[in-house]
């Protein structure tokens, strides 16, 4: 089968399509045949050398959606049910864009009546990114929430996932998204933070770091997107950031939030497997308003 990887760390110009062995799965596991696959900053972290790896040969991609396959004994999935799955890691020589992955069963959710496999191909990574980072925040209905980067994929998902639970959110981005911002349900927006500060929390999926904090009250919480880099804890602010994980049922819920409307996938492009390259070049363009998806 055909994958997407790197073996050597650079730019858009080091993505290759290799062929890899089939994967088959193992006892509660299941294999997907993938349709669509959403790209994002972290595959690009990958390809350049973010997390290490070295003279392997390393897959990308996270997020899967596609059909199961085959499963290994024993398992709820049966053959040829759509599905979306979280597939983490990036030290592995298989990674999600790729024409077959395996995952474990308890990973994968039913893929979004509503969607076709592209939409729900950008779902899994950041919707369980956003609504596990609002978990760890811990606010009651009525607390206030700053969210940057409020026009991206996990900032999107978060701005919707917070206001259903009765959260008032403050969205920030750039000014040209404001309309978008506040169709998802930002009750305030702001492009340069003046009007933020004070709110009860931060999910900080802009990276913004220290700016992001300043904007927190005295004993309120930051929570950053990226595992392990968020800034030290100061007025009693309490910090720290979310490590996304798979969560087949946290996943499912996701799934039927979609199919009710309460949240929104957004496509930017799609890109065949051979042109993985161009998809990273764009990426790393910036500005993109939703995601670029992978189709083999």
């Amino acid at each position: 089968m055909r994958a997407v990887v790197v073996r050597t760390f650079g730019g858009p110009e080091v993505v290759e399509v290799a062929d890899m062995a089939v994967p088959e799965p193992g006892p509660r596991q299941v294999r997907i045949k993938v349709a669509a696959g959403a790209l994002n900053p972290v595959d690009a972290a990958v390809r350049t050398g973010f997390f290490g790896g070295a003279g392997k040969t390393l897959g990308l991609g996270w997020d899967v959606a596609g059909t199961v396959d085959a499963v290994g004994f024993p398992a709820s999935w049966r053959v040829g049910d759509a599905v979306v799955a979280l597939v983490p890691g990036v030290d592995a020589p298989l990674g999600a864009h790729a024409e077959y992955v395996v995952v474990d069963a308890d990973a994968v959710a039913g893929a979004p009546e509503s969607a076709d496999a592209v939409h729900a191909g950008t779902l899994p990574l950041n919707g369980l990114t956003a609504v596990q980072a609002l978990d760890l925040l811990e606010l009651a209905p009525g607390a206030t929430l700053l969210v940057t980067g409020a026009a991206g994929a996990v900032g999107g998902f978060a701005v919707q996932l917070a206001a259903r639970r009765g959260i008032e959110v403050v969205g920030q981005a750039r000014a040209g998204d404001e309309e978008l911002v506040r169709s998802l349900g930002a009750a305030r927006f702001t492009a340069d933070g003046a009007g933020a500060g004070g709110v009860d929390a931060v999910l900080d999926a802009a990276v913004l770091g220290e700016r992001a904090l300043a904007w927190v009250r005295d004993g309120g919480a930051y929570l950053g997107v990226r595992p392990g880099e968020h800034p030290g804890a100061v007025r009693g602010v309490r910090t720290g950031s979310v490590a996304v994980r798979p969560d087949g049922a946290r996943l499912a819920e996701l799934a039927r939030l979609v199919d009710e409307g309460a949240l929104t996938l957004r496509v930017a492009g799609t890109f065949a497997f051979e042109d993985a390259g161009e998809a990273h070049a764009r990426l790393a363009e910036g500005g993109v308003r939703g995601r670029l998806v992978l189709v083999p």
